[in-house]
């Protein structure tokens, strides 16, 4: 845990930067299928030139993580590259305000405190870089793709020729009455 008053980091123009590893970080690890890799970062503080002098944390985090593609569903080992700008206020309803007011997403508001934990934050900022739905740009050779999940006989393309529609038989159901 680093604890820190983040107004006076940001008061400061203060930085600090470090690594962790994934193995460190409980709610990341349970997204990844092993604890390898690392999390490098880099937090600085100062004050918001683009809105009225609030005190701004940049923070980046680089990193790799092992994630299980969900088309072959294989590990592959994914990077992680994230900058974020986040303006510090001291209240919620200063931070709902803030965030109507700003109307886009490059910048993030957070309530600060004297008792910041900025690992979570980084934590944070990583899981949110992760994506979606996790795949292989290219899924290795020889790994089995189920492109259509939902039909039972993509083994047997002829039983699928023979079956009849369920249309047909309501189609002769209604020339019937």
């Amino acid at each position: 845990m680093l604890i820190i008053d983040v107004f006076a980091f940001c008061r400061n123009g203060e930085q600090s930067s470090g690594k962790l590893a994934v193995s460190e970080l409980v709610r990341l690890r349970a997204e990844c299928v092993a604890a390898d890799g690392a999390i490098e970062w880099t937090l600085i503080g100062g004050t918001s030139q683009r809105v009225n002098g609030y005190p701004t944390l940049y923070l980046t985090v680089n990193g790799t993580v092992q994630l299980l593609c969900q088309r072959c569903l294989t590990p592959y080992a994914h990077q992680i590259k994230s900058n974020s700008n986040i303006l510090l206020v001291k209240d919620e309803q200063t931070a709902d305000q803030l965030e109507s007011f700003l109307h886009h997403d490059e910048i993030e508001v957070l309530v600060g405190s004297k008792t910041f934990d900025v690992i979570a934050l980084i934590e944070d900022e990583t899981l949110l870089a992760l994506p979606i739905v996790p795949k292989h740009e290219v899924c290795p050779d020889g790994a089995k793709i189920d492109t259509d999940s939902n039909n039972e006989n993509n083994a047997d393309p002829d039983t699928n020729a023979k079956k009849k529609s369920p249309f047909a038989v309501l189609k002769n159901q209604l020339g019937k009455e």
